[in-house]
């Protein structure tokens, strides 16, 4: 059982999104449809999810569109494709344009449930281990190694979880009020945002975070 996990499935057809979504609550997963490319886009850029899955043959924007978008804004839930399409050049396309696994159309129950599992495991094995300019961040330890420098930076409760907020969507803007919300919930000043990016810049350089005039904070660049 996958309990608590959280699945976007981007699927046009009514009947087999139906399936899909009764089957996966079945296995514990927390469903969320999108029934065309355009609101796949929505959801995965506003929401986060453990896993995708995603039909190619999406109206709007397809499906394979819809997860370069995605990549491209830093999104890096594993995704399954599950197509029609199901040649070894058209397996090779979706996973050189971003996911992590291919299923054909019709596929078999288990199997599918068995990939989406296996998903969530190399997630889990990597969760804690994000990259950010110049080094990783260990989100579980909340401390920094620096990429050619020997030691590990510590980093109080409050700078790991920025940066992790900021690490887990490195081509996303966070305004301000944004991220005094979702990590500095108990403030009422956004000004602590302000302090504790100089508080990580201090430690990890002003490349760390980068300010976006007039909107907020995002990651530095990554290489």
């Amino acid at each position: 059982m996958d309990e608590g996990a959280r699945i976007l499935v981007a699927e046009d057809d009514a009947r087999l999104a139906a399936m899909l979504r009764e089957l996966l609550q079945g296995e514990g997963y927390e469903v969320v449809i999108a029934r065309d490319g355009q609101r796949a886009l929505h959801e995965g850029l506003t929401q986060q999810f453990d896993v995708i899955l995603l039909d190619r043959g999406l109206p709007v924007i397809e499906g394979l569109d819809v997860l370069m978008r995605l990549r491209a804004h830093g999104v890096r839930s594993p995704a399954l494709v599950l197509s029609a399409l199901g040649n070894p050049s058209d397996r090779v396309e979706g996973l050189d344009r971003g996911a992590e696994d291919y299923l054909s159309k019709p596929f078999d129950i288990d199997e599918l449930l068995a990939r989406l599992r296996a998903l969530r495991r190399r997630l889990t094995s990597t969760l804690h281990v994000l990259q950010i300019p110049g080094g990783m961040l260990d989100t579980a330890s909340r401390s920094v190694t620096r990429s050619g420098i020997d030691g590990v930076v510590p980093l109080t409760e409050r700078e790991g979880d920025l940066l992790e907020k900021l690490a887990r969507r490195p081509g996303q803007v966070f305004s301000r009020g944004d991220l005094l919300s979702s990590v500095f919930a108990d403030a009422d000043d956004a000004g602590v945002v302000d302090t504790y990016v100089h508080y990580l810049r201090k430690k990890l350089g002003r490349e760390c975070v980068l300010t976006v005039r007039g909107i907020g904070y995002r990651l530095g660049r990554l290489p």
